[in-house]
């Protein structure tokens, strides 16, 4: 406090004042400050919107930054008067690189000051990125120029940058998931986009049919569906046991809409409804994907005050959607029967419930061919182990393969393609449908013989 009081007493000025001042030719610190902020995951956003905003012709900046930890916590106009105390100095920009796709990334500036000519009008902006002390939870813009509205204007400017520009664009991203093996910025992480073939997909010719022209054929005649007054705002239930390839035909999905930006909700991740269905109404076309909605979805019970708030976020973000935009809603559960009727029983939230099967004896055949594609498969009679695995899901069917793979392995050492045969995948089928096993059927969605008569496997039928 003593040494505070005797520079105040010696007329000290702050070194961030007189960079102000000698910049805009005007004492600063009678120049109110404009503010904005944004969240933390649009931190490359706004820089990408800064660098184009920067790239004008007759626009001229410098970059410098300002040290000392006590920058965090005063405000720029703080900063104006007090920096000498802080002991706050001009020096060099802080950056952080930031990714902006599944590969790419750029660097940001997460506290810096960008002194500009704005083709003779001069101005300054102090950005701030998210701070991991959680005392700055987005980031902030702070806007000094003596020329009155012309902060409103370059905020105006900014964001229609940033729209223009965005990052999120075309982009595979998911709310909620652990950065851990990808990449991403705060609560988001980007993904890359699944490659897919028509022959990768089994399911039932009329359900694909279905799938498809409820999501993919809407987009493909938006704006003739618009013409002609129909809403293009669509939701779409994937419903059925666990194991039968509800996620897998979310990512066929994901393969087929290219120029979709996909927003994908689960887990934990589900309460960020609100700001996946805003980038969604703003990047459209989109697909907002909630995996295992019956976590939050669940029907109201009649319990006095029971109440679920990121439900009621759910249905309100769904209707916040106008008709006409070009959005998407794919749900996954595997308890439809759980689903509050509000959101799985009112056209506009879910048009269209589909119920992915387990495969028939087509639908084996088509697995055991898909999944032992990479193999050297030589089985004399397929026929018997598509009628063994009768009732079972495309997860046990790819289970059984693999476990087969590592079988004819183990027998036959060596580098060259591995040779599944009979014997290989009966001995994996034995062991997947031995009593011991039972739970490893349960997860891979495996029902047992088809009459229910082995004993222990009976159980795994669903009622009904």
């Amino acid at each position: 406090m003593e040494a505070m009081s005797s520079v105040a007493s010696n007329g000290a000025v702050s070194p961030v004042r007189s960079l102000l001042d000698d910049h805009l030719g005007i004492d600063s610190s009678t120049i109110p400050v404009v503010s904005d902020a944004v969240p933390a995951y649009d931190h490359a956003n706004v820089q990408v919107a800064l660098n184009r905003f920067l790239e004008v012709d007759a626009r001229t900046h410098r970059l410098v930054g300002l040290t000392g930890s006590q920058r965090h916590f005063a405000a720029f106009s703080d900063l104006l008067e007090t920096a000498h105390m802080m002991g706050v100095r001009v020096g060099a920009p802080d950056l952080v690189t930031l990714p902006t796709g599944p590969t790419t990334s750029l660097a940001c500036v997460q506290f810096g000051l960008f002194l500009i000519d704005d083709r003779g009008k001069r101005l300054a902006i102090l950005m701030r990125g998210a701070s991991e002390r959680g005392d700055q939870p987005g980031v902030n813009l702070e806007i000094l120029t003596p020329s009155e509205g012309h902060a409103a204007a370059i905020l105006e400017e900014l964001h229609g940058l940033m729209q223009e520009h965005n990052i999120f664009r075309g982009q595979v991203i998911a709310f909620g998931e652990t950065a851990m093996g990808h990449r991403g910025v705060g609560m988001l992480t980007f993904f890359p986009r699944p490659q897919m073939s028509d022959n990768q997909i089994v399911l039932p010719d009329q359900v694909l049919a279905s799938i498809e022209r409820h999501v993919l054929g809407v987009a493909g005649s938006r704006d003739r569906l618009r013409r002609s007054g129909q809403h293009v705002k669509r939701g779409l239930l994937l419903h059925g046991p666990p194991g039968t390839g509800k996620t897998h035909t979310v990512r066929y999905l994901l393969a087929r809409t290219h120029d979709h930006t996909v927003i994908v909700l689960t887990g934990g991740g589900l309460q960020w409804i609100r700001a996946a269905v805003g980038l969604a109404r703003l990047l459209q076309p989109s697909l907002v994907v909630c995996e295992d909605v019956d976590l939050v979805a669940q029907e109201r019970g009649p319990m006095p005050g029971y109440s679920n708030p990121v439900l009621f976020d759910m249905l309100n973000s769904i209707d916040g959607i106008e008709e006409d935009a070009d959005v998407a809603f794919v749900l996954t559960t595997n308890r439809a029967d759980l689903l509050e009727p509000a959101l799985a029983a009112r056209p506009g939230r879910v048009d269209l419930a589909m119920e992915i099967p387990l495969p028939d004896s087509a639908g084996r055949h088509r697995l055991i061919d898909l999944y032992g594609s990479g193999l050297e498969l030589r089985l004399d009679d397929p026929d018997r182990v598509v009628d063994r695995t009768a009732g079972v899901t495309a997860s046990f069917i790819k289970e059984l393969l693999r476990k087969a793979a590592l079988i004819a392995a183990e027998s036959e050492p060596g580098d060259d393609r591995i040779r599944v045969t009979d014997a290989h995948v009966t001995q994996a089928l034995d062991e997947l449908l031995d009593e011991e096993s039972a739970l490893t059927r349960v997860l891979l969605g495996g029902r047992g013989d088809a009459d229910g008569s082995r004993p222990g496997v009976g159980w795994l039928r669903p009622e009904g």
